[in-house]
């Protein structure tokens, strides 16, 4: 039986690896851009619970303008990585609370992310010195 030459023993070996790395560096790649996306819907989330918070918490606001300025954050920020968002706000005599609650947008097939924000300060009132 003839042995092949020392030049030729790892011809095809460079298919092989690529056969493997190929698909695990994909992979790699949509997990990272899955995280990024999922940070960014956290970042317009919490955005869109300040601007709430901030128009509910106002001397003469209700609840109800908060969540219409957390809306229109949403809405003018448009649903590119923040899916399905809701906004909850719930105001006391006291205190103001803003939930944003949406889920991120898909990349892998099997990673499924949810994100909550919340902001909470005191309403704002005039008082006497």
């Amino acid at each position: 039986m003839a042995r092949l030459p020392r030049q030729h023993r790892d011809c095809g070996a460079a298919t092989s690896e690529l056969v493997l790395a190929a698909p695990l560096l994909m992979l790699l790649l949509m997990a990272i851009v899955q995280f990024a996306l999922a940070e960014h819907a956290h970042h317009i989330a919490q955005a869109a619970a300040s601007r709430a918070l901030a128009a509910a918490r106002a001397d003469g606001a209700d609840a109800a303008a908060g969540e219409r300025a957390g809306r229109s954050l949403l809405t003018g920020t448009g649903t590119g990585s923040l899916r399905n968002p809701s906004v909850t706000v719930q105001r006391t005599a006291t205190g103001t609370a803003v939930q944003v609650h949406g889920r991120v947008v898909q990349v892998l097939p099997f990673a499924s992310f949810d994100v909550t924000a919340r902001a909470a300060g005191p309403v704002e009132r005039p008082t006497v010195p």
